[in-house]
């Protein structure tokens, strides 16, 4: 249980190290937004002009750095939540017996 404690508390961790990545690359570009949770779109949006690699490369890239990590992110926070299911299963184990 200990080891499982641990675990979750390495991967909030982690989780706040990525975020705080995330708010970084918001900073670099206001074309980002401010969402942490949004993947910026690589995909035409009605209303919205698309900006590709010809138009800005730098943006493009900065875009693509962002949503890689976003990625990573819904992972960790995946990881995290099978990691909380096993740890209230070893604490209703014990209460259970």
């Amino acid at each position: 249980m200990i080891t499982t404690f641990l675990t979750l508390a390495l991967i909030f961790i982690i989780y706040l190290w990525i975020v705080s990545w995330i708010n970084y690359y918001n900073k670099l570009d206001n074309r980002l937004g401010s969402s942490i949770w949004r993947w910026s779109y690589d995909y035409p949006v009605l209303g919205k002009r698309d900006i590709s690699v010809l138009d800005d490369k730098k943006f493009i890239i900065l875009r693509r750095k962002k949503n890689k990590i976003i990625t990573y992110m819904y992972l960790v926070v995946f990881l995290g939540f099978l990691v909380l299911m096993s740890f209230v299963s070893q604490i209703l184990l014990i209460i259970q017996s």
